[in-house]
């Protein structure tokens, strides 16, 4: 469920939000709280922590945009909702999620939280922002880390502990060191692109090796490569040439 504020001085207008996110969305949305003032929302909004906030722009005290610079940290999407278009410029400026002009119909809001869905469906674009871990490295890739996607959401892991990646149909397995299997809900071409490429190596369609943790390569009945844990995995001879340069360029860390 995604917890969601309504803030809005008017409270005709928020009932007949209250109502409709209520009597047709409440599968997907919950409304942790609904306030009248700014002050109010702020304490709201550090307590339950929304992802989505609706947010009245014209209110008496302080306006909606007032809110958004005195909140420590914007962790939610907004959408104003107002009944005065001169505010549209502002709100495009700031990146508003969407605009609502008021009163609200159900289909103004449906596309509304259509667009906010899609914002979070797009694992690919948060993926993006989350490869920060990995370049947030010291000096050592012990404290290299990156977010891998699965089917709950996403998983910090540091890229030191990933033996191996192996592809399981659309879903990749990721196999760590300590022998833990992490099944991801991209394909394995997906993960590959995501990994940095001085330490992975596609060596096969069906596996992606740590080449920090390639010990031995055979190329005499099979070609296959020996991994520091005993195990063994194929060598396609496609991808032989490409497996040889990286280990002859890669000082191992």
């Amino acid at each position: 469920m995604v917890k969601l504020i309504i803030v809005d001085d008017d409270p005709i207008a928020r009932g007949i939000l209250e109502k409709l996110i209520n009597n047709y969305f409440s599968e997907k949305y919950i409304i942790a709280a609904i306030c009248e003032s700014v002050d109010t929302a702020i304490i709201a909004i550090e307590l339950f922590d929304p992802k989505l906030v609706f947010l009245d722009i014209q209110m008496p005290d302080k306006n909606g945009f007032e809110l958004l610079k005195e909140v420590q940290k914007i962790t939610f999407d907004v959408v104003f909702t107002t009944s005065h278009t001169d505010y549209a410029l502002n709100a495009i400026k700031i990146s508003a999620l969407d605009y609502l002009i008021k009163p609200i119909n159900l289909i103004d809001l449906n596309d509304a939280f259509k667009k906010f869905e899609n914002k979070y469906n797009q694992l690919d674009k948060q993926i993006k922002l989350l490869k920060i871990f990995e370049n947030l490295d010291n000096g050592s890739s012990d404290f290299n880390r990156i977010a891998l996607p699965t089917e709950n959401g996403f998983e910090l892991i540091k890229l030191s502990s990933i033996l191996y990646c192996e592809a399981s149909s659309s879903y990749c397995r990721v196999i760590c060191l300590d022998g833990r299997i992490i099944i991801l809900s991209k394909t394995l071409k997906h993960i590959e692109q995501i990994l940095p490429l001085k330490i992975f190596q596609r060596i096969h369609k069906s596996y992606l090796v740590n080449l920090n943790y390639v010990s031995r390569f055979t190329k005499t009945n099979v070609l296959e490569i020996e991994l520091t844990n005993g195990e063994k995995l194929p060598v396609s001879i496609r991808k032989k040439e490409e497996f040889m340069n990286a280990i002859n360029r890669k000082t191992i860390v």
